[in-house]
């Protein structure tokens, strides 16, 4: 005889957890007659195979044993080093290797960030919207979310008031191409922000997944450089994953000593060390300057499909729809009349073989704007951009 009851509890804090919306879509997105919108994938076409193929095979014959040993929590030296002088091109001079952790991926950071400073209640700033990664990764140490308001120009510097800052624990933040807008936060914008955080003492979690994907308009500096001159904390998350390809699982972390110091200690309790073999292969594809010669194909790549999408719409939207115009990254954001639910919108879309991500899960709470929703152009074809743009537009007058 067996019992129904269950041998085992969960934590409150599992109990609590949820799916990604974005995941859950995915699975219908798998299916191949599916024209798909939905998922923030890089373009496997930019996936350099051979290069980081001919990596391996260097690093496994020329320094194999270590390759394959543990190594050190912080991450491998030279890759460390590499970070640092890398950085320089965003405006951040004087970072050393000693204030860079490597991870494993920028998610593990966002998780490894909401251990380091999050209790049960503590007041966390998020644009609004903000990245549904890091909600829910920061959702698992239970915060109280504040919204910063943002507008056609990103997130509103001026919008950090007394009463929204007071006991913050950090902004999280995405200064370029964000995630899901497209928009990005111009010079003046930037700089007003960090001197805002350095007189309230807020650090600031800038996540620039993205930075190194523009591809029109002026470069800007990151907040990490304009932080440093401004007396602002800002803890700078990158990643390998748009430049190189996803299934690296590589990152890093730029931040003081002093924070990077504990959350080695994190990292020791969580997973030891990132892998070395993959750090190691990923130094030697890039060392030489490989990004350099690398980037403008998948910039070009990534160009040409946006205005594929942006084509399309502008033929088959109607002009009651309102979306970003992005010069980088991979997504545009669309704004609907406010009678239509963008949820329902894609229950219909799918039956039609399309899909998207609503916009209702980007945000934190009841500000959430139903009638949103974001759309990924760098993995779809041509042809595809414009049947499936073509049938969304018809859905959206029909509503």
């Amino acid at each position: 005889m067996t019992s129904s009851a269950q041998p085992y509890t969960f934590s409150s804090r599992a109990k609590n957890l949820t799916s990604s919306a974005i995941r859950e879509i995915l699975k219908i997105t798998e299916r191949p007659e599916i024209i798909s919108f939905a998922g923030g994938l890089p373009a496997p076409k930019g996936f350099p195979v051979e290069v980081i193929n001919a990596a391996y095979d260097r690093v496994l014959s020329q320094l194999g044993r270590s390759a394959l040993q543990y190594g050190p929590t912080e991450g491998y030296a030279p890759l460390r080093a590499w970070v640092a002088e890398d950085l320089k091109r965003v405006g951040a001079m004087d970072i050393t290797p000693d204030e860079i952790l490597i991870v494993s991926g920028s998610q593990q950071a966002l998780d490894m960030l909401g251990k380091l400073f999050i209790d049960p209640g503590s007041k966390v700033l998020v644009e609004a919207p903000s990245y549904l990664g890091a909600l829910q990764s920061f959702s698992l140490f239970e915060p109280e979310y504040v919204s910063v308001p943002t507008d056609g120009g990103g997130l509103i510097p001026e919008g950090l008031t007394d009463e929204r800052v007071k006991d913050g624990r950090f902004i999280y933040a995405l200064p370029n191409f964000q995630n899901p807008t497209g928009l990005t936060l111009n010079l003046a914008r930037r700089k007003a922000l960090v001197e805002r955080c350095a007189a309230v003492g807020l650090p600031i979690i800038e996540d620039d997944p993205y930075g190194d994907l523009r591809y029109a308009g002026e470069a800007l500096p990151g907040l990490l450089g304009l932080g440093r001159a401004a007396g602002a904390t800002v803890i700078r998350l990158g990643t390998f994953s748009k430049v190189l390809a996803p299934g690296l699982r590589l990152g890093y972390i730029a931040a003081p000593k002093e924070i990077i110091s504990k959350l080695v200690q994190i990292k020791q309790a969580t997973d030891l060390h990132t892998a070395s073999i993959t750090q190691m292969a990923v130094h030697e594809a890039v060392k030489d300057g490989f990004l350099t010669t690398h980037l403008p194909t998948v910039r070009e790549l990534y160009k040409q499909q946006c205005g594929y999408m942006l084509d399309a719409m502008a033929a088959d939207f109607p002009s009651t729809a309102a979306w970003t115009r992005p010069e980088g990254g991979m997504f545009i954001w669309v704004t609907l009349p406010g009678h239509i639910d963008s949820s329902e919108l894609l229950a219909r879309a799918i039956k039609e073989k399309v899909a998207f991500v609503p916009g209702a899960p980007f945000y934190t709470g009841d500000d959430a704007q139903n009638n949103t929703l974001r759309l990924s152009f760098v993995t779809v074809s041509e042809e595809k951009i414009r049947e499936g743009i073509a049938i969304l537009g018809r859905l959206i007058k029909e509503s």
